[in-house]
């Protein structure tokens, strides 16, 4: 939550010329309602219930950039779909930037609580170590501008997909 998937990533579907889809905003533009009113009726299981229709579908697009809801990775199911379906970047950034972030947005009930640093702190303890072993890359999104990142990004999946490229020194 507020590390920038969908800012970067839709500069990196802009510059890898392929098409950018947020799970998250296909569930709002599906249902005609925010995941607040989601999260209200359905409680966070009906969500992740939806959730996971979505990235079924979603995954089985060639030519995309897919962003998820940070909570995607809790699914096994989801992890590999993501895993065996695409190249998966995991956004990371600091708690602290994740708080400033996300202080001021009403859109992410899971922070909706007395203390979002305890929730965001309790919530990367869980979820932490499924994005790294889900991961193909792991890109700090807290170190320069969304347009740095991305060419950071671009730069990491060439040297990735060729072996004999990231051996060279």
């Amino acid at each position: 939550m507020g590390v920038g998937k969908t800012t970067i990533g839709r500069q990196l579907a802009k510059q890898l010329c392929l098409d950018f889809t947020d799970s998250d905003h296909e569930i709002e533009r599906r249902t005609g309602v925010d995941i607040p009113l989601i999260f209200e009726i359905e409680g966070e299981a009906g969500f992740r219930k939806r959730e996971s229709a979505i990235i079924s579908e979603l995954t089985e697009r060639q030519g995309i950039v897919l962003a998820t809801g940070g909570g995607a990775v809790l699914d096994p199911e989801n992890r590999s779909l993501l895993s065996l379906r695409g190249f998966v970047v995991y956004l990371s950034a600091p708690i602290e930037q994740l708080l400033k972030r996300t202080a001021h947005d009403s859109n992410r009930p899971l922070l909706q609580s007395k203390d979002p640093r305890q929730q965001l702190e309790q919530i990367m303890i869980e979820r932490e170590p499924l994005y790294q072993s889900t991961a193909d890359l792991v890109v700090h999104s807290n170190q320069g501008s969304p347009h740095k990142v991305v060419k950071q990004i671009i730069q990491q999946m060439d040297e990735t997909r060729n072996p004999l490229h990231s051996q060279v020194n």
